[in-house]
């Protein structure tokens, strides 16, 4: 029988969706690396988005670039990883995909505008202001139907989201 290749998997989302909690957790759970992917950010886009600037697509292409080698990185060891991404737009859900090159996996951590907001305004120590958060709903366009996106709500504890994503992955 042929082995199974770990699953490279990207926890998406706009801000205050929890993809750093989930991240983290979900790859407790896959026994694999966790990529915060606010790392890779470049200091430039992160003082844009402290100053309350939305990021432009010529913003995010360097930034969806190094993500996608963290994700190729870990394909090429074997290694399955968890990485953290908005990937609001499909072009940047597709050029991760291309980056990995085969099988790559998004949950897509799904909220209530209301319910992100409040998230936002009680989140400390964060660079991405509350008042980005319309900005990034209005650029999000929705994955679900993709080929390798699950959709998990976020309106229940850290440990259920994580548990309800493992399930639908294990489907795919």
């Amino acid at each position: 029988m042929e082995k199974r290749q770990p699953k490279a998997v990207v926890v998406m989302g706009v801000s205050g969706a929890g993809k750093s909690s989930v991240g983290q957790r979900l790859a407790e759970r896959m026994a694999c690396p966790y990529v915060e992917g606010d790392s890779l950010h470049p200091q430039a886009n992160i003082d844009k988005m402290a100053n309350g600037n939305p990021l432009t697509d010529e913003d995010r292409w360097p930034w969806l670039d190094r993500i996608g080698a963290q994700l190729s990185h870990a394909r090429d060891r074997g290694q399955g990883v968890v990485i953290t991404c908005s990937a609001l737009k499909r072009s940047y859900r597709d050029r991760l995909r291309a980056a990995v090159g085969g099988d790559l996996y998004f949950v897509y951590l799904d909220g209530s505008p209301d319910l992100l907001a409040a998230r936002m305004r009680n989140r400390e120590g964060h660079f991405m202001p509350g008042s980005l958060l319309q900005s990034q709903l209005s650029t999000l366009e929705n994955p679900k139907g993709e080929q390798g996106v699950v959709s998990v709500g976020i309106d229940e504890p850290v440990d259920d989201i994580v548990a309800a994503a493992i399930l639908q992955l294990a489907k795919l």
